[in-house]
């Protein structure tokens, strides 16, 4: 199993997930990690430049990060990451996480900070997923 964590240090998660520059990617075998890899993620930065043409804030009933642009964007986020089943964040948009769900990748936004304990509370069924911290 493996398990992406969005970082700026890869020691903790990050608060935002559009802002992140890494995800650091954990595999699980029998319980433990035995395997981290630091991999690039596209964020914020690397789409300030593409033209927003369809993306309407507020528009769309569900808010923002629904619109085709932006779901665009989260699809090309969730790429690097295809072979994960978990995402663990601290926070994210609405958008977003619909996103990783679609693309068979299981969002968590957690209030825990250090990226070991948060994976051990996946692993032993003791995370709680705070989707009322969805912006």
């Amino acid at each position: 199993m493996k398990i992406a964590v969005i970082t700026d240090d890869e020691q903790s998660i990050s608060q935002h997930f559009g802002r992140a520059p890494y995800y650091l990617v954990v595999t699980i075998e029998a319980g433990q990690i035995v395997q981290r890899e630091r991999r690039d993620k596209l964020g914020h930065a690397h789409f300030a430049n593409e033209s927003h043409a369809t993306e309407s804030h507020g528009a769309d009933p569900r808010g923002h990060g629904f619109d085709p642009d932006a779901q665009n964007r989260h699809v090309r986020m969730a790429a690097s990451i295809a072979d994960c089943e978990v995402l663990l964040c601290r926070g994210m948009g609405a958008g977003a996480y619909e996103s990783m769900k679609h693309a068979g990748i299981r969002p968590i936004v957690t209030d825990i900070a250090d990226i070991d304990e948060a994976v051990k509370a996946y692993l032993e069924g003791k995370i709680i997923d705070r989707v009322d911290r969805l912006h």
